[in-house]
Order: structure tokens, then sequence, then C-alpha cells
């Protein structure tokens, strides 16, 4: 799951870009209220991974954006931006540049404002159906296999690695899972566009250091509660030679019964003999059940901290938790993605930014001293 947990990114990049073109000012909606400010730091052990979340709000306004981020970045020292390309503007002609521009530039220095590193996923297909190319490649009846469309995600990239400057740069996401499941045109249009905006960037001299995503449940054979024994991610590696660190996309939830359940090497085995830093770009756990999942907020919190134990056992360089607050799916745009409501209840607070227990957890472990790699 990505692109804001949406998987349609236009409402919520033109919130963004409202946001943007409005000015970025709490000081008429006091997004810094709600939850309480986090206390100082104790101490209470350490931590090689730094924590973030994404701006992705509970319902696409300016006013629910800034307010989730006053309220995450107390508890945050990095933000990701994860999401489709903006293709229906690139198909249209607008520049990279005018689009970074209207979008996320003053976003950016905004997160950046508050003290907040940066990650960016380009995410090159359908976010919440990963066997399909993006909906507005679709819609307009291109597809990633288009070279045309792939010089467009290059320069796309280009821009978003000199304007934006993030220290990290994911170029695609949830490899394995296309693999599975997409036809195989998709998946080589994919590793295809990957290794075309590699080549320029390292062509550029660009700093950002570059790497793709996994999805764990899916290396592991138990994605949606299946049982088809241990996958691994072995292809990835190869297929992504460049990538720098392995990304993880893990809603264990979607594979196992209890956070308990996880095995102790469910983070080392993926990366194996590799030895690459890994850095968990989205995620979490279910605090509602729907479906095949059944959980409960206890069993969120309970996650949270046994996803440290998982964390601490690879020395991650950073935790993810894509979503802050709960989805407001009432007020979403019909129709809406029936695999939607699966990650609805994965923020660590409801809509309305009311913390669940699964918040003080994570509060309890970003209270610990950071220990740089």
């Amino acid at each position: 799951m990505s692109d804001g947990a949406s998987g349609r990114s236009i409402p919520r990049r033109k919130a963004l870009g409202r946001l943007a073109l409005g000015g970025l000012t709490c000081a008429t909606i006091g997004c810094g209220s709600g939850e309480a400010a986090m206390p100082p730091r104790s101490n209470p052990g350490k931590r090689s991974w730094r924590m973030g979340f994404s701006p992705n709000p509970p319902r696409f306004t300016v006013e629910d954006v800034l307010k989730g981020i006053g309220i995450w970045s107390q508890r945050a020292e990095l933000v990701i931006i994860h999401e489709e390309l903006p293709w229906a503007d690139l198909l249209r002609g607008m520049s990279a540049e005018e689009v970074l521009n209207r979008d996320k530039v003053q976003l950016v220095q905004f997160l950046r404002g508050k003290g907040l590193g940066l990650h960016f996923m380009l995410d090159l297909t359908n976010g919440l159906a990963r066997e399909e190319e993006a909906p507005a490649l679709v819609k307009a009846g291109r597809s990633l296999g288009d070279p045309v469309v792939q010089a467009l995600a290059r320069d796309y990239a280009l821009a978003v690695e000199r304007m934006l400057a993030p220290e990290w740069l994911g170029l695609a996401v949830e490899t394995n899972l296309i693999r599975e499941i997409a036809p195989a045109p998709i998946y080589q249009a994919v590793k295809a566009t990957a290794a075309l905006i590699e080549a320029a960037l390292a062509s550029s001299g660009a700093r950002a250091r570059r790497f793709v995503s996994i999805q764990a449940e899916s290396a592991w054979g138990r994605l949606v509660m299946s049982n088809k024994g241990y996958l691994g991610v072995a292809q990835d590696l190869t297929d992504f030679a460049f990538t720098q660190a392995l990304g993880i996309s893990s809603y264990p939830y979607l594979g196992w019964g209890r956070p308990d359940d996880l095995p102790a090497d469910y983070y080392s085995r993926l990366r194996g003999k590799s030895n690459l830093p890994v850095i968990v770009t989205e995620g979490g756990w279910a605090s509602a059940s729907f479906g095949p999942v059944v959980s409960s907020p206890e069993n969120q919190a309970r996650y949270i901290e046994r996803h440290a134990d998982l964390l601490d056992g690879v020395q991650a360089l950073a935790w993810f938790q894509l979503q802050f607050a709960d989805l407001d799916l009432d007020t979403f745009p019909a129709p809406i993605p029936p695999s939607l409501p699966l990650f609805g209840s994965i923020g660590l607070a409801d809509p309305q930014f009311k913390g669940k227990p699964a918040l003080k957890a994570w509060d309890v472990l970003f209270r610990r001293m950071v220990t740089m790699r």
C-alpha cells in the first residue's frame, strides 16, 4: 500500500498544492493543538533507527495536513513523501519543475524548518493494486512501458533530487509483489524505468542515495493470510542491483494473527547476506477488524513494541509509519478501492487526531537516544 493509503493521489496533491499556495501558517487553525506536546527525551535506551511519518491526512483538507504535521512532527526525525508520479500533469505538458514548485517546494521547506530529514518514494504503479498500471496512466491510455513515459519519470526524478534534495530517493516500490502478481510487461517496465532513472541520477552527480522497496509479507509467502512458503527477495537484489538499502513495506497483520507470531528473523532473513541497511518505508498494524483481519487497539500497540525489536535486530536506519491518523473513509471520493479499508485503521491516532494506545508506545520509543550508523 502506498500513495498515502489512498491509491488516488490527485485529491491529496491538490490539498498539498493549496497548502503551498496559501502559505504555511498554523496561526489561524491551531495546527499544533490536539495531542499534548512530547515531553523531553529521557534516553531510556538507544536506537539506530530514526522515526517518521508522511504528511498524508485523514481527510483531503489543508487544515488536516497542517494539524497532522503540527502533532506528529513533535515525535519524528524524518518525513517521507510517498506517492505515484503526477502523470496527468506531466502528460499534458507541465514540466516537472512546474509541478514541484506548485505542489512540493514550499511544503518541503516547511517540513525541513521543523528539523525533519526527507525521504522521497517514486511509486511507478498502482499503490493499491500492484497488478495494475498507475490509474492516471490507464486513464490516459498510456503505459509505463512507453519510452516517452519512462523519460517523463526520469525527468521528474531528476527534478525531485535537484529541487527537494532528499537524503534517500526510492526509485520503485514493492518490486517483488509487482513481479509476483502483475503481468510480466509491467514488472519489466518498472525495472527498465528504475534503471533509466538510476543512470540519469548517477550521471548528474546526484547526492541522494537511491534504493527500492520490497513487500515483506509477500516475500514470506504470507500476504493476505496465504501460506506459500518463504519466497525471499534475491531476484529483486539482482534486478535492482543499484539499491543502497533494502526498503521494506511491511503490513504483517495481513499475514500473521498476532504481533508476537512474527519470527525474530522477519527482517534479517529478507536482507540475507547483502548486509544492506534496512529502511521500513511504510507499514503498520490495523487497530480494527476488517475482512480477514482480526485486530484491536491493544494488538496495534503491541506491534509497535514488537516492531522495535525487529528493527533492533537489523540495526535499521529508519522506520516510517506512513499514516499518522486513521483515514476518514466517509470523506473519500467514490469509488473507494476495495482494498483501502484494510489500511483504514493503521494510524496511531483516530481521524480526529486523538491518540490510540499505539501512540503511547511510539512515544516511549521516540524518547530513546539515536545512535547514527
